[in-house]
């Protein structure tokens, strides 16, 4: 009777084995979710509506992009942390989320680096500076002049607090010897609407976001924040040409799971990824939003999300920015 019981055992644990992996080959059989932070028409929401589209046709499931905006990200990343790891939850995340945020907030639920599985990172790109008409100032210099005479007057738009525009500010800050007033948003999109109206004086974002607004007059570029000039700007001298020496800011964005992730969904979303990412239509759009196109293993995001995690803590420490 024992070994009866015992090799009935054995099948069934075999056949739910084998029921698994199966599930596992097919992948994905329903639809996915893709989380985002952040609400619509903001970068991220720019990024994944095209990346779900194309990943629906590539695997003939929906790919469907649920906005989950609010707490710098904290509200969609914590859904996911705690999602069953069967690949149907993702999250398309900025690297600030995940490399600065957690030095800046105490009372984060997750740890960033344990409790998600990385899958890719598809982009890297710089920032722009971008202010208000009415403030004074047409280049880096001159705005580090007005910002030295009148300490804590001029205001700069984020976010959110510890998100990679802020920080993008704080690093102007501490490498200027400047005094700002730092001003954090929901999102994007209602900070741009309030340096559009004059109520805030500047903003560090994406070149995206603000290039109509700065082709229509009603934003004035200053400067761009990368290492180099971006493509769709070569005019426009970086922070460090124009009176920063040494000054960089930049960011990405990047596909994860929750931790946990198999193995072989890991490996097929990650080639999925690819191959969508390696289109020059997806290339064009990441251009059209001053981004260049990251593909690379799983592996090497993570040490890319550790290797940021280390030098943004630093920064942090460094600027005085304390946890709350």
């Amino acid at each position: 009777m024992r070994n009866t019981r015992f090799l009935c055992a054995m099948f069934c644990t075999l056949v739910l084995a084998s029921e698994f992996a199966a599930a596992q080959s097919t992948y994905p059989a329903r639809p996915v979710r893709i989380l985002i932070g952040s609400p619509a028409s903001s970068t991220a929401d720019s990024l994944a509506r095209p990346l779900a589209q194309r990943l629906s046709e590539l695997y003939g499931v929906q790919f469907i992009v649920d906005n989950r905006p609010g707490a710098t990200g904290l509200i969609a990343n914590e859904h996911v942390v705690k999602s069953t790891p069967d690949g149907y939850t993702l999250l398309l995340v900025p690297g600030s989320q995940i490399t600065t945020v957690p030095h800046v907030n105490k009372r984060l639920p997750y740890d960033t680096l344990r409790d998600f599985t990385p899958i890719m990172q598809t982009n890297a790109f710089g920032y722009v500076l971008v202010t208000h008409p009415s403030v004074p100032a047409k280049s880096v210099k001159e705005l580090l002049a007005i910002a030295r005479s009148k300490p804590g007057m001029l205001t700069f738009a984020s976010s959110g607090t510890g998100s990679g525009f802020h920080l993008a500010g704080e690093l102007f800050q501490s490498m200027g010897k400047v005094q700002m007033l730092h001003v954090p948003y929901k999102g994007s999109p209602p900070a741009i609407l309030d340096v559009l109206g004059g109520r805030v004086d500047m903003m560090f974002l994406a070149l995206g976001l603000v290039h109509s607004h700065v082709k229509k007059g009603t934003m004035r570029l200053i400067a761009v924040t990368g290492a180099g000039r971006a493509p769709r700007a070569p005019k426009v001298p970086t922070i460090a040409e124009a009176g920063i020496p040494g000054y960089e800011a930049s960011g990405w964005h990047g596909v994860m799971g929750p931790a946990g992730l198999p193995a072989e969904v890991v490996t097929r979303l990650n080639s999925g990824l690819r191959k969508v990412m390696a289109t020059q239509e997806m290339r064009d759009l990441w251009a059209t939003q001053g981004m260049k196109v990251v593909t690379n293993s799983p592996q090497e995001f993570a040490a890319r999300m550790k290797q940021d995690y280390d030098k943004y803590g630093k920064l942090i420490k460094t600027a005085g920015i304390n946890p709350q």
